[in-house]
């Protein structure tokens, strides 16, 4: 159950000047809580905060942070229940899915904690010509200053925590603007920071409207953006930033290819997961998925008789595994791209029908590229299928795409993955498996209108770093 009200947490303290901001619960349409939100003055108060703690965070030793760290990966693993249920409500998430993603919270802290104590810098020789001679160099990292972090509704722990872990692991006060569909999960990360004796100001946790939001974007006291949502919104943010680094993880329509040496029931078994887990609300769902036409009628049949098993229904229950997308409107617009595609000569294979907001799990075949359902990004539980016959045209079809976040090939050729390694323009290349799957270290981000930068705890605190260098002239 979810508490009555919720705070916004202001410089490490919580605050509640109204209870403006109503959370339903996604399934039964109730509301189910709400939460403070805050307005133009607030944020501006967060940001002179966050430039008050900037020095303080800065001198913070690195065995401090990582206390810190590892304060919440505790707490996060005592609350992991509460955690779980606030976001199966709130998201409207499988339970099954919500546990999941609680403990990729876990793991996102966790990693952050190792890599606090280990941000290197190098030595480097400076004698590469005679003028050079009796000059010695070295580099070394340093926080790149306060952050302002927008995440989206999909996935509210995990995506808030892979702003949050890097920026705390490095030494960098921010603000964190929360989907104002799922602002719960960021609301109990700030309690449990609200815990650590972090220097005041270190962070603030502000839900507002996205309109009374531009000094996320706009202040120049804040140094890096990092934004994750649509790429509409994504790219505006960027063209309004002004002299801050930009960190942007969009959307995608991302592919899988199935080839003729394929396991096809490892391939379906995997594929029902990459299309429709958390009913497809995820930017590297599958949602392109080309067959080599020698296997193609038997992995559809596969595939189709797997997704009309998937149980729909409740997320509170265990055995449900397609819940409520994020809201009927989102269900709505989808709907009516499936009704599209239909009328332009695709032809349904199973699903395709919408209650309120929740769409069943949906497969078509001959969809036009040029349909919103092949070139635009679904977000929901549909995909299509597509044959080919030849290799390296399956590569320039994936590659035909505005979006490249991260590709799936099922083949046992050595020689075609890494073609497919070499061709594909994506972020990541996954071979045997969905481009929906992800290790919370790994370098993650896309290319294209699929963004810029990349996540993954030692790659974002790249970003959130700046190189500071040191010469030494030796005088003879």
């Amino acid at each position: 159950m979810l508490k009555e009200t919720y705070p916004f947490y202001l410089a490490n303290k919580p605050q509640s000047p109204n209870t403006d901001l109503e959370v339903f619960d996604k399934f039964t349409g109730e509301v189910a809580t709400r939460v403070a939100m805050a307005d133009q003055a607030t944020i501006d108060q967060a940001i002179a905060a966050a430039m008050k703690a900037d020095e303080p965070m800065r001198k913070m030793p690195a065995h401090h942070r990582q206390e810190i760290l590892n304060h919440c990966v505790n707490r996060f693993t005592q609350r992991q229940d509460e955690l779980a249920d606030a976001l199966c409500i709130e998201a409207g998430k499988p339970i099954k899915d919500s546990r999941g993603e609680v403990s990729r919270l876990i793991d996102t802290f966790r990693i952050a904690a190792e890599e606090a104590v280990r941000i290197y810098g190098e030595v480097m020789p400076m004698d590469i010509s005679a003028r050079a001679v009796g000059y010695s160099g070295m580099w070394k990292r340093v926080p790149i200053g306060p952050c302002s972090f927008i995440s989206p509704f999909n996935f509210p722990l995990n995506l808030a925590a892979h702003k949050v872990a890097p920026a705390l692991a490095v030494g960098c006060p921010f603000i964190l603007k929360p989907a104002s569909l799922t602002p719960i999960g960021a609301i109990i990360i700030g309690e449990i920071l609200a815990e650590t004796d972090l220097p005041e100001g270190a962070f603030s946790i502000l839900p507002c409207k996205r309109d009374g939001a531009e000094l996320f974007t706009t202040d120049d006291r804040l140094k890096l953006l990092s934004f994750t949502g649509s790429p509409e919104v994504g790219w505006d943010l960027k063209a309004k930033a002004g002299k801050k680094k930009v960190i942007l993880e969009l959307g995608g329509n991302a592919s899988c290819i199935v080839d003729e040496d394929a396991d096809l029931d490892d391939a379906v078994e995997r594929i029902i997961v990459g299309a429709f887990y958390q009913s497809g609300q995820s930017c590297i769902s599958v949602q392109r998925i080309h067959i080599h036409e020698s296997v193609y009628e038997s992995f559809k049949e596969k595939l189709v008789a797997a997704t009309k098993n998937l149980k729909m229904g409740n997320p509170k229950e265990e055995e449900t595994f397609i819940g409520p997308m994020i809201s009927e409107k989102e269900a709505s617009r989808l709907y009516g791209w499936i009704q599209e595609a239909i009328d332009d000569g695709a032809k349904l294979l199973c699903g395709g029908k919408c209650y309120g907001n929740m769409l069943e799990a949906t497969l078509l075949e001959n969809v036009s590229t040029k349909s919103n359902l092949s070139c635009q990004e679904a977000f929901g539980p549909a995909a299509i299928l597509t044959p080919f016959n030849d290799f390296d045209q399956a590569l320039e079809d994936v590659n035909n795409s505005d979006f490249g976040l991260q590709a799936g090939i099922f083949t046992r050729d050595i020689y075609k993955a890494h073609k497919a390694w070499d061709t594909l323009d994506v972020g990541g290349v996954l071979i045997g498996e969905i481009p929906s799957w992800r290790v919370d270290h790994m370098p993650y981000g896309g290319v294209k209108d699929s963004g810029l930068g990349r996540e993954g705890i030692r790659f974002a605190i790249e970003d959130m770093t700046e190189v500071r260098l040191m010469v030494i002239r030796h005088p003879k």
